[in-house]
């Protein structure tokens, strides 16, 4: 996750739980409220821990982008 955001300057929540369920498996998942998988909260802290405020998230286009959030919905 850190990998694309830092190349690409944003990643697709989409994305990271496709890649995240193929790559390590769905025990780094769960399924939230609409019966979806999401990513598992200790995934998203160790994320948040390392780019600190170097990255938001932008609930319209439902991905983590690099910069500050000025302009930007959070969620």
């Amino acid at each position: 996750m850190v990998a694309r955001v830092e190349v690409q300057g944003f990643l697709y929540q989409s994305t990271a739980v496709k890649d995240i369920a193929e790559r390590f498996g769905e025990e780094f998942m769960f399924r939230n409220e609409k019966g979806s998988l999401a990513i598992a909260k200790p995934v998203l802290q160790a994320f948040y821990e390392h780019l600190g405020d170097a990255v938001y998230w932008d609930h319209g286009t439902q991905a983590w982008r690099l910069g500050p959030k000025i302009g930007h919905s959070s969620g």
